[in-house]
């Protein structure tokens, strides 16, 4: 399978963009989706130790990733704690 594709590269040169940025798009995407599934406080890995881990953010905490125009250093706790 990659001797065929090497040489249709070899033979069409013009691919070869082409292959970059789809494997730099395959890359980004999966990258993205792991740091969602480690780093997303709506998803919970242990459920014995810390069920609802939600609950443990505090208002300053940054879960986005990217935040426009948005200081969370000055929120302030707006929600009773259980």
């Amino acid at each position: 399978m990659l001797s065929t594709v090497s040489r249709q590269l070899r033979s069409h040169p013009a691919l070869i963009p082409l292959f970059i940025f789809i494997g730099g798009g395959c890359t980004m995407s999966l990258t993205y989706l792991a740091r969602l599934a480690m780093r997303n406080p709506d998803v919970c890995w242990d459920k014995k130790n810390n069920p609802e881990p939600w609950n443990k953010l505090g208002p300053t905490d940054q879960y986005k990733f990217y935040a426009v125009n948005m200081d969370y250093s000055k929120l302030k706790k707006d929600r009773p704690d259980y």
